[in-house]
């Protein structure tokens, strides 16, 4: 790729600009070279605002940290905009600038796909911040029936298609909750969730449903003889009206649920904790989604979650590494934290200081320090909570 001595021509056609402009106004400007792919120089102002976009089950912490540092730091109040987590790493990694999102929220691990888009476009491996866990629950107003689902129960009552018992298959026939095991309510199965650009969306179709789909023997020898179709099998969601897309806001669910008894939101822990007055959550598999529960691994739904930073912006955005050590202090993201009370479920100890350690010194090193660089395995970056 051709990115690195773009930039590097860039840096040296900046340098090149300041030093004849010190000389003085009446130097011939035209005696700079023009530079191919050369990359505009910004403007950095004390009243530029740290720009995060991504997913919204992220959002509730980092506008609440936002509001923290805003409140105690000399830099305004960051602006954090719900866009899901794969519209925040299509704006992430749009360009480098200070009008540029400087930190993407994620609900999953970034794609590589992603990576590669913000190399394209001269952006080096973000830097990683896992900030804690979460669990996706799948909730009902209070009023309505309480519900105990077995994740292949979950890939039965949503997938698009299902094995027809003659190696062929046929569009999901269940109707209600009763149809997939009369043992469950006879409750029409109507499912309110994220859209596809949703980290919780991918989240769930891959630990609820590919992990349920393995329960029908059909759908396990079809892993062992084409992964890729099995893969594409399990995470169809059946488009007849069951499943219906609800936007980025977990809100806009919560108020779904509580306008029809009959209906089933997909969110994350956070916005169930916030709303236990008004709606309550299925257990999986006799397993209530608590924060011990989701701590001990021991809830069968649950992921990690993280956000990005853009390390060429540390220098273009004023308070980049600020606002990251605000979220990132133990008053913050501890166990005793005031991110605990928005339904954050914390790293362990040691791992906590590990990412801020990580984090921070990306920030004020030197520039482009990848993830191995900076000592992180992948047994550091594990996808599951402990247990």
């Amino acid at each position: 790729m051709e990115r690195p001595n773009a930039f590097r021509r860039w840096s040296l056609a900046a340098l090149s600009l300041l030093a004849i402009t010190a000389c003085g106004p009446n130097v011939d400007l035209s005696a700079i070279p023009e530079q191919d792919d050369a990359i505009p120089i910004f403007a950095i102002g004390e009243a530029q605002k740290i720009k995060i976009v991504g997913s919204s089950t992220v959002a509730p912490f980092s506008t609440t940290v936002a509001e923290q540092f805003g409140a105690i730091s000399p830099h305004p109040t960051p602006i954090v905009e719900t866009t899901g987590t794969g519209g925040g790493f299509k704006a992430f990694c749009n360009r480098i600038g200070p009008n540029e999102p400087s930190i993407v929220n994620a609900s999953r691990k970034i794609k590589d796909s992603e990576r590669e888009l913000c190399r394209e476009a001269g952006i080096a491996d973000p830097i990683e911040v896992k900030i804690g866990y979460d669990g996706i629950v799948l909730a009902n107003a209070k009023a309505g029936p309480d519900l105990n689902l077995t994740k292949a129960e979950i890939f039965q009552a949503l997938a698009a298609n299902l094995p027809d018992g003659e190696g062929g298959w046929m569009p999901n026939p269940h109707r209600t909750w009763s149809d997939v095991n009369s043992a469950l309510p006879n409750m029409r199965i109507l499912v309110s969730g994220p859209p596809p650009t949703s980290g919780t969306r991918d989240a769930f179709v891959e630990i609820a449903l590919e992990t349920g789909a393995l329960a029908m023997p059909e759908m396990a020898t079809l892993k062992d003889s084409d992964p890729e179709a099995f893969t594409a099998r399990a995470r169809e969601i059946r488009n007849d009206g069951a499943w219906i897309d609800s936007g980025e806001n977990d809100s806009s669910i919560i108020n779904t649920l509580l306008r029809n008894d009959d209906s089933v939101g997909v969110l994350g822990y956070s916005f169930l904790e916030q709303n236990l007055d008004r709606v309550k959550a299925a257990r999986i598999s006799d397993v209530a989604p608590t924060f011990e529960n989701i701590t001990r691994g021991e809830y069968g739904v649950s992921r990690s979650m993280y956000f990005y930073i853009k390390q060429e912006n540390r220098d273009l955005v004023p308070g980049l590494a600020g606002f990251v050590s605000e979220f990132t202090q133990e008053d913050a993201w501890g166990p005793d934290g005031y991110l605990i009370e928005k339904g954050l479920i914390p790293l362990l100890p040691e791992e906590r200081q590990q990412v801020r350690d990580l984090a921070l010194a990306a920030l004020t090193g030197p520039k482009n320090q990848t993830p191995s660089e900076n000592g992180l395995s992948p047994q550091q970056n594990a996808e599951d909570p402990p247990g």
